[in-house]
């Protein structure tokens, strides 16, 4: 049943451009958080544990996908680049410059962009100093950490038009990398919706806010896609910046907010499975 399903999906999705591709890819995990945020319909709460284990599990997603989807990728592709004499570069360099780069991309972002953690309180805002209500500051906070996520969506997607590196890229790995960041992101959804049902918006603007902080992964998952495209030669550099983004994204964020809540060994062990999840999907679809 399951290969039907992924076969079904790579057959609809071969006929499109890797643009429209992303798009898909993007929308998917986009109504994946917004599946996630509905759950706000269906219960009153949910406790601290669920969430942490939520968190630990998503992180986890995100660390599978930047290794074995994006970093090795990227040094498998200088590689080839290197026997075509396209490069000359260690294959560690460009992977490296790329992942420092994103990391200093989201340090930025992360700066510039008010913002409040799941679990903060408006006193622990970080970024410039605004008036800003708690709602949108959340919103922000999961908006900044979907943007590598799509970002990473749409490079995947992208580097199916490159024929160089047809080894390397396939469908199903951008698929499965697609499918694993959905997975993360429905509880992400949850995450978000309830939490403003406790402080006492309605369901329906609970979940309206839940899945708008997802919005931003469709966005830039054609971003992603078009950069590749219209800039080949950049791709390890493309590839490893969106992994070193999430990375950023995982140490500064998700980990810490999963450890917060006193849950720690629940947190841990989310994250184990989070890994072991999209390393499965990326070697068995991929």
């Amino acid at each position: 049943m399951i290969d039907f399903i992924f076969d079904s999906i790579l057959n609809f999705l071969s006929s499109k451009s890797p643009i429209i591709q992303a798009l898909f890819a993007g929308l998917f995990t986009w109504v994946l958080t917004a599946l996630g945020a509905a759950l706000v319909f269906f219960f009153k709460s949910t406790n601290r544990k669920f969430l942490d284990t939520a968190l630990g599990f998503t992180g986890g997603v995100m660390i599978a996908a930047s290794v074995w989807s994006l970093i090795a990728p990227a040094i498998n592709t200088v590689e080839v680049q290197n026997e075509l004499g396209q490069s000359n570069l260690p294959p560690f360099l460009p992977p490296a410059i790329g992942f420092f780069l994103g990391a200093v991309f989201m340090y930025v972002l992360d700066k510039s962009i008010p913002h409040l953690h799941i679990f903060g309180k408006m006193k622990e805002a970080e970024g410039p100093k605004t008036d800003l209500k708690k709602t949108s500051l959340l919103v922000l906070a999961i908006a900044i950490h979907n943007i590598p996520e799509g970002l990473a969506v749409g490079v995947a997607f992208g580097s199916l038009v490159i024929p160089e590196f047809a080894n390397i890229y396939t469908l199903g790995a951008a698929v499965a990398l697609g499918i694993g960041i959905g997975i993360q992101n429905f509880p992400e959804g949850f995450a978000v919706s309830m939490p403003l049902r406790r402080a006492g918006f309605s369901r329906g603007k609970s979940w309206s806010w839940g899945q708008l902080s997802a919005i931003v992964e469709p966005i830039f998952a054609v971003i992603g896609a078009a950069l590749v495209i219209l800039v080949w030669p950049i791709l390890p550099y493309a590839l490893s910046f969106a992994a070193g983004a999430m990375i950023f994204i995982v140490v500064e964020e998700v980990i810490p907010e999963s450890q917060k809540g006193g849950n720690t060994d629940l947190a841990t062990m989310g994250l184990i499975a989070g890994f072991i999840v999209m390393m499965s999907l990326d070697v068995a679809l991929g």
